[in-house]
């Protein structure tokens, strides 16, 4: 039984070995044989792809061999066109020789013909040559003078024709360069008086003082007149309190003074307490704030202007110019539109327009301290110029733009111009009616004065006197000399604004009646 079960264990081991040994060579089998398959499948896959490469590169091959072909076409067409316009050109180069050949047998044609043209030139020129010769000759034959003598007085003629052609010529010259010039300066001033646009009203300085009641002028006086005598000794002006209702007068030769008392007393009335001591405060304050407003005043002025570096003394003095009138016309606005119009003239004719409106702005700084040294505006401007640094310029427009002494330079006579546009503008001074009518009553009863003179008329608001004189007393060289001596009196004995036109008029009518 055991043998028996031995038996079958062994059978039953060597059943399972050969049963694992046929299942290992099966699977064995089925590895091999998808190996293969595998192997195969690459084998294939390569193939396509080498196949497909393949392809790829002669597609690219055939590719590129049609852009060659396309570059090599394009450049036949090139080299087909670059020979058709060399055989144009060609073309055109054996016309062009065509030509050139029948213009050289053209220029030999006319070299011929004026070869034979100036032989038969050279032929006359010596014929002529003979006549004049001959006839030369016979003239001085005929005259009996040699050829020095005729060719002499030959020039001697020309010389007279030429010398009365060129003095008419001159005259003439000079005539049309007046002409021009007038032209050119009436255009200069017209434009700078346009482009300047300024106020037209008069400024005057008021010297009088409204007070509250009547009541206030006792108070102005004081006890005994104290007060009033410490004001004036404060101020240096006059106080004239009289049956006026109403007003205080200030009253002083000083402009400055008298504002500096009108400013004080203002300010007097306003506080109400007035007193010696209280006037003398208020006086010193006034006088302190005036000179601060005068400089204040100059530096606006300077920079209304345009005018730069000043001394600090000239700009004290512009300032003091806005206290001083001319013919009722403030010194300091007429200085700044004087500077202004200047500049614009001086800058039309190419000139230096800083320097023009500096020799415009300072030409009437003597009025702001004339009453303390001697000499008139124009003396006294010059020399406190000179002494603060001034060029030679400004202090010669200052020194002539009234004509007191003879131009040297541009500039002056620029600010004389302007200067007088200034003053003569509408609205730039006013007199009163009183003064007005008396200034052209002097005017006429002067020239009326002369000999010979029938009557005597002013007229262009007094600035010109038209005289009407007996033509059988008086002729024209009269004439002439009676203007230049009736200008003369009127220079010495009246006092008027800017300049007066003299013209005097001499006529004589024949009448005759028909009967």
């Amino acid at each position: 039984m055991e043998s028996s079960i031995v038996g079958a264990a062994v059978a039953a081991g060597l059943a399972g070995i050969l049963l694992g040994f046929f299942f290992d060579r099966l699977r064995k089998g089925s590895a091999y044989q998808g190996r293969e398959e595998i192997l195969e499948q690459a084998r294939r896959d390569a193939e396509n792809q080498r196949r497909d490469e393949e392809i790829a590169i002669k597609e690219e091959m055939l590719k590129r061999r049609e852009e060659q072909e396309q570059k090599l076409e394009r450049r036949r067409d090139k080299i087909r066109d670059r020979e058709r316009g060399a055989d144009k050109r060609e073309s055109q180069l054996g016309e062009l020789q065509n030509g050139i050949s029948k213009k050289e047998q053209m220029l030999q044609a006319t070299q011929l013909k004026l070869t034979e043209r100036n032989k038969a030139t050279e032929a006359r020129q010596k014929e002529l040559d003979r006549l004049f010769k001959e006839e030369r000759e016979q003239l001085y034959k005929i005259s009996g003078l040699t050829k020095e003598q005729a060719s002499e007085q030959l020039l001697l003629s020309i010389e007279r024709d030429l010398a009365d052609e060129v003095g008419a010529l001159i005259m003439k010259h000079e005539d049309e360069v007046k002409v021009e010039c007038e032209k050119q300066a009436r255009e200069i001033i017209g434009m700078a008086v346009q482009r300047y646009a300024s106020t037209h009203v008069s400024e005057t300085t008021v010297s009088s003082v409204d007070i509250p009641s009547d009541e206030m002028k006792g108070r102005i006086i004081g006890r005994e007149g104290r007060n009033i005598r410490a004001f004036e000794k404060a101020t240096g002006v006059d106080l004239i309190v009289d049956d006026t209702p109403g007003v205080v007068i200030v009253s002083a030769f000083d402009n400055v003074r008298r504002e500096i008392g009108k400013l004080s007393l203002t300010r007097l009335i306003q506080d109400g307490r007035i007193h010696p001591s209280r006037i003398e405060e208020v006086v010193g304050e006034t006088q302190k704030e005036m000179e601060e407003h005068i400089r204040r005043m100059g530096m606006e002025a300077c920079e209304e202007a345009g005018v730069r570096g000043l001394h600090k003394k000239l700009v004290d003095l512009m300032g003091r110019l806005q206290f001083r009138t001319s013919y009722s016309q403030n010194v300091r606005q007429h200085s700044i539109e004087v500077a202004h119009l200047t500049g614009m003239m001086a800058e039309q004719l190419g000139l230096d327009g800083t320097l023009a409106r500096r020799c415009g702005f300072l030409h009437d700084l003597g009025k702001a301290a004339d009453h303390e040294m001697e000499g008139g505006h124009p003396a006294v401007g010059a020399e406190l110029l000179k002494r603060y640094g001034e060029g030679e310029e400004v202090v010669h427009a200052a020194a002539g733009h009234h004509d007191d002494i003879r131009p040297e330079y541009i500039y002056t006579v620029l600010v004389a111009a302007a200067d007088a546009i200034s003053a003569a503008r509408p609205g730039a001074r006013r007199e009163t009616l009183e003064k007005y009518v008396r200034r052209l009553e002097e005017l006429e009863t002067l020239a009326c004065g002369f000999p010979g003179v029938d009557h005597a008329f002013a007229v262009q608001a007094g600035r010109e006197v038209r005289i009407l004189v007996d033509s059988s007393y008086v002729n024209d060289r009269q004439a002439k000399k009676l203007s230049r001596d009736v200008a003369g009196a009127i220079e010495q004995t009246l006092t008027y604004p800017g300049e007066v036109k003299v013209t005097v008029l001499r006529e004589t009518r024949a009448v005759e009646y028909a009967k």
